[in-house]
């Protein structure tokens, strides 16, 4: 790799220091590397961090400082370019930022050498439908949660999986979502985790009212369909949120389709720690 690119979030790298240490780092070796400024986010907020427009042509790898929040972010922002991700945690051990900053410059050279490899993640591509009309269009790496707004009472939600009825629940919420998204939402409500290399959709519902209410896996080729359902007497609303970021109100009758996104994310490996090791100290408490 030759050519590089760092987002650094503001919040956690606010005078640049990671971001200026990498690129001098890259510079000492010989390697281009551009660092965002904040000026280069676009003012249309037509995405959520980063303009992928500021990226240079020729990038071989996008460098994200701040952790799986700001990697998720990035992700998104960059679907259409297709360069591959690099995670620098800033933070606490995570998924999707993979080494923290002391082990920066290793992962550097090892860049630099090409001693790496790339991983595909799928996202799930999900359609809002109120009275009839699409009213939003939109991707998720980890997940797309529909839950309740407003009063905190129970809803029900209808599950259809290609058109064909699969389950009402009584609940707080259903979360469709990735294997990359297990390990989010998914998990602190009693989901399944999935290895990030696996490509299928999961299903769970959110404070379900029942005691037989479980998580569903599916194949990833399936259509999955969220309808709010109706109580008497009762108005109910609800939010679609992509990622934990865009959001969209639905009311009842309306409904969300989700499928296997044709895009995909690339995260650049380097076999540092693998998600097993991960999961190891996360539920060890390490």
């Amino acid at each position: 790799m030759n050519h590089f690119f760092v987002i650094a979030n503001n919040i956690k790298d606010p005078d640049l220091t990671v971001a200026k240490r990498i690129q001098k780092m890259l510079r000492d070796m010989g390697k281009e590397c551009t660092i965002q400024e904040f000026s280069q986010q676009d003012p249309q907020q037509r995405y959520q961090y980063t303009n992928p427009a500021a990226i240079p042509a020729g990038t071989d790898c996008v460098l994200v400082l701040g952790g799986d929040g700001t990697v998720l972010r990035a992700s998104r922002d960059l679907i259409e370019r297709r360069i591959p991700l690099f995670g620098i945690n800033l933070g606490t051990l995570g998924y999707l930022a993979e080494i923290g900053a002391e082990d920066i410059e290793s992962a550097l050279r090892r860049l630099v050498a090409d001693e790496y490899a790339t991983e595909e993640r799928m996202m799930l591509s999900g359609d809002v439908w109120h009275s009839g009309k699409n009213i939003l269009s939109d991707v998720a790496l980890n997940d797309i949660v529909i839950a309740r707004s407003g009063k905190l009472r129970v809803m029900d939600f209808h599950i259809s999986v290609n058109g064909r009825f699969l389950n009402s629940y009584s609940a707080d919420g259903i979360i469709v979502g990735t294997p990359t998204g297990s390990t989010g939402y998914n998990l602190s409500v009693g989901g399944p985790i999935v290895s990030p290399a696996a490509s299928l959709i999961l299903v769970t519902p959110i404070a379900p009212h029942t005691l037989t209410a479980r998580s569903v896996i599916l194949p990833d080729d399936v259509t999955v369909k969220v309808e709010i359902g109706e109580r008497a007497g009762t108005d109910e609303t609800a939010e679609a949120t992509f990622d934990g970021d865009i959001t969209v109100k639905m009311e009842c009758h309306d409904y969300i389709e989700m499928k296997k996104s044709a895009s995909t994310v690339r995260f650049i490996k380097i076999d540092q720690i693998s998600f097993l090791e991960i999961l190891r100290r996360k539920m060890s408490g390490a």
